[in-house]
């Protein structure tokens, strides 16, 4: 038998949970529902510095203080689900876990989230918080005065480069192909700045260190040669992945799988609603899938209140 809510809620990042917090508030029966821990990429944040009101912070606390909140409004959370079927287009939406969990609502918030690309090496996974990040306003202000690594050459890592020269003693560009993909402004402001240099055609090969990042190997494409760069912060910016690969054709999403949304949060389909990560923007913080939720909660509850004016 299927168990009711006002509102059904899948993800349980900082979107999610904002979104969990203020439906919750306003009297209605929320959950939220993740395939993985609760938290989201808060988890992989080792310190949290710019989080308006907060000060400095472990990812980790951020994410047990935002889920404590939710669950003390009254919303529901579970994590750990697979995803068996998802009905999104019906009034009455259904969430299907692989366990044989049945959860129905009339509205339903997109919070799925996303994650940046990895290069997909052990050592990298090692140093995840350690040295190694995929975000400069989040983590730019740790290596001061300190020689950093950029991995990618497109508008974010060009882009990013010259924002980490504000902190950073010097920036190494390391860029797979012997050309950028990036904009040309982006290309001309890098280039410019005195701090950033550039090493084409190349490919991280390992990180190297004991307790933090030390150094970066890399292979250069041509002569396979390789090279040690000294380094104790490393930001790859190499491009972002939404977790929208089971929303395929339920929702509409962009060329790169991020949902499309209105300034409303909403997906154009009657109840249904994104917020956080996963969605097509530009800036992903923190606090802007907080406000994400917050903008999510309020539509859906006045879609909720609109189906009983009816």
């Amino acid at each position: 038998m299927a168990e009711q809510f006002d509102v059904v809620i899948l993800g349980g990042g900082a979107a999610g949970l904002t979104a969990g917090i203020y439906v919750s508030r306003a009297r209605k029966s929320a959950l939220v529902l993740d395939t993985a821990t609760i938290g989201g990429q808060i988890l992989l944040s080792h310190q949290v510095a710019n989080y308006p009101g907060v000060e400095e912070v472990f990812g980790y606390q951020l994410a047990r203080t935002m889920k404590k909140q939710a669950q003390q409004f009254g919303t529901t959370i579970v994590g750990n689900r697979e995803l068996a079927r998802l009905d999104l287009a019906s009034p009455r939406k259904e969430v299907e876990t692989s366990e044989g969990e049945l959860f129905q609502s009339q509205a339903v918030i997109l919070a799925v989230g996303g994650a940046p690309r990895s290069l997909g090496l052990p050592s990298e996974e090692r140093f995840k918080g350690k040295g190694i990040s995929y975000c400069a306003t989040c983590d730019g202000d740790f290596y001061r005065d300190q020689d950093i690594v950029v991995v990618g050459g497109g508008n974010s890592a060009l882009e990013e480069a010259v924002s980490l020269t504000q902190y950073a003693k010097s920036v190494t560009v390391v860029h797979q192909f012997n050309q950028f993909q990036a904009y040309q402004y982006a290309v001309d402001e890098a280039k410019q700045n005195e701090k950033i240099r550039f090493i084409m055609e190349a490919e991280v090969e390992e990180f190297l260190g004991a307790e933090s990042l030390q150094a970066v190997r890399i292979r250069h494409k041509r002569s396979g040669q390789t090279q040690e760069l000294q380094a104790t912060g490393t930001f790859i910016f190499i491009g972002y992945i939404p977790n929208t690969q089971r929303l395929q054709g339920l929702v509409p999403l962009n060329a790169q799988g991020e949902i499309l949304v209105d300034e409303n949060m909403s997906t154009g389909i009657p109840g249904l609603f994104a917020a956080g990560d996963a969605r097509a923007k530009r800036y992903r913080q923190i606090t802007t899938a907080v406000s994400d939720g917050t903008i999510a909660a309020l539509s859906a509850l006045d879609f909720l209140h609109s189906l009983h004016r009816a």
